[in-house]
């Protein structure tokens, strides 16, 4: 499992994202390591609705507020198990069926690192662990809605003051990269979701992850997704031996979504943001009151 380390942001003025890799035997570490890298702050605004019925009119709408209250709790379980996709989360990889690479891949852990080409033994200090979640992509939910997908947008934190990147495939090379907005919206944002069980990984409604091996030498692999489900053969794309000149391992990964590690610093952490949630509650009851009296 990686530490929770500093790893130097690429800068909002850079002309690409940054990539993931899965550096396959990084031995600082116990397990293989997949990788990701720029910089956004994301506000959500919850608006909550409320009705007040006067007595007369619940009385006689009792029928329809006993079927409301049916409602509400099938949507408050709904809401329970859909939950899980704003919890931030790990991704590790996992290989779809046994074979000679199994001890090397399963159980590699998704990490962030600061430079496309490295060197396989990681310093702590230049990466970062994938710690995401979804979040609905500004201007694409309704498009892809209509387009008849399911999903969101994905983003990542990119080191320890928790700024947060957009996940995307790049458009030309299919490679799973993360960045800016400015950045990732010329790429394939989404709509990244994941299966209803094991809660493994999905794009554009599959799963067709591909991790490539980049640097033989180093032993370095990429992840990539197989847009046009061709394996990635499709001129000038990383398969495409005539093009790029030489021929690259490649193998199908899946990636599954792991609960992260509950540290002290964690939890410490989620206590302060619920002391400041109860403390703007309280702010609000007595704004709300002042409100009244006058």
């Amino acid at each position: 499992m990686f530490p929770q380390r500093r790893v130097s942001s690429p800068g909002i003025s850079g002309s690409i994202g940054a990539p993931l890799y899965i550096p396959a035997d990084a031995p600082n570490f116990d397990c293989t390591s997949l990788l990701l890298k720029d910089n956004s702050e994301i506000h959500l605004l919850l608006i909550h609705q409320t009705m007040v019925l006067g007595l007369l009119s619940a009385v006689a709408a009792c029928p329809a507020i006993v079927g409301t209250t049916e409602a509400v709790r099938h949507g408050q379980n709904a809401n329970a198990r859909e939950r899980h996709r704003g919890e931030k989360v790990n991704l590790v990889v996992e290989l779809p069926t046994k074979n000679a690479y199994s001890p090397k891949f399963d159980g590699a852990l998704v990490v962030l690192k600061d430079h496309k080409h490295a060197d396989s033994s990681f310093s702590p200090s230049t990466i970062h662990p994938f710690a995401g979640y979804y979040l609905p992509y500004p201007d694409s939910q309704g498009k892809w809605k209509t387009a008849g997908w399911k999903g969101e947008g994905l983003v990542t934190t990119v080191n320890e003051e928790n700024h947060l990147n957009w996940v995307y495939v790049d458009r030309q090379t299919h490679e799973v990269r993360h960045g800016v907005k400015s950045i990732a919206k010329s790429h394939h944002t989404g709509p990244w979701d994941c299966t209803s069980i094991d809660k493994r990984m999905t794009f554009e409604g599959w799963e067709g992850f591909i991790a490539v091996q980049e640097d033989e030498d180093d032993d370095l692999w990429a992840l990539y997704f197989d847009l046009d489900n061709d394996g990635l053969r499709r001129k000038e794309l990383i398969a495409d031996k005539t093009g790029m000149g030489r021929r690259y391992r490649m193998l199908e990964v899946q990636l599954v979504r792991r609960e992260r590690p509950k540290a002290h610093d964690m939890a410490i952490g989620e206590r302060v943001e619920r002391i400041r949630a109860m403390e703007d509650s309280v702010k609000r009851e007595e704004e709300s009151a002042l409100d009244r009296q006058t």
